[in-house]
């Protein structure tokens, strides 16, 4: 891509609650290193509807979907890929000539990193969240067949919700216990999000 977006350049967005500028600068490196024609602008709406309509109309190619959008947007589109229909959240959207289809790109990615790494399904786990994230991490790892895990979350409804579908444990805090492996899958660490206590 040319450092001018042109008539031509394919646009892409992301919509979030708190949009950042890192995914902005990384895709459009990647975007650059491959010789891509393609822009990526970061959006923040407080219309989701209208959002999602005007992608369709303006032919945006590509949506990345973050917080608190990921759950309301299923609605909204034609359809939904399986990587995010079993777990009713979704962070891509892609346009073909006005179709919207739904992916869920952090399963398929968890998935596909445990398979390559051969982490063994035995290993017990603790996961750290409850939103969208965790569901999709959370969903990965049960479809991995990884049996032995916990729920770590602060927000009881969505811990246990999570914990229960998932067929996991769920804890408010993670005291004492100390699993091999340790998921991150809360806002912590966001640019504009809380801090680590």
């Amino acid at each position: 891509m040319s450092a001018t977006p042109s008539r031509d350049t394919v646009l892409c967005i992301s919509l979030a609650g708190r949009p950042g500028t890192f995914g902005v600068r990384f895709h459009n490196h990647l975007y650059q290193q491959l010789g891509l024609d393609f822009y990526y602008k970061a959006m923040r709406t407080d219309d989701l509807p209208a959002a999602v309509a005007g992608i369709r109309a303006l032919g945006i190619r590509g949506c990345g979907v973050s917080m608190p959008y990921k759950e309301a947007c299923m609605a909204l589109v034609d359809e939904i890929d399986p990587s995010a229909a079993a777990i009713e959240s979704v962070n891509t959207l892609v346009n073909t000539n006005g179709h919207l289809k739904a992916y869920n790109t952090d399963y398929l990615a968890v998935r596909q990193l445990l398979a390559q790494h051969q982490v063994d399904p035995s290993t017990a786990f603790a996961l750290r969240g409850s939103g969208g994230m965790a569901k999709a991490v959370a969903s990965a790892l049960r479809d991995a067949g990884f049996a032995e895990g916990i729920i770590v979350a602060r927000n009881e409804q969505a811990g246990r919700q999570l914990a229960d579908v998932c067929g996991y444990r769920w804890v408010a805090e993670l005291g004492d216990l100390c699993p091999p492996m340790l998921v991150n899958v809360t806002p912590i660490g966001m640019a504009g999000g809380p801090e680590a206590e």
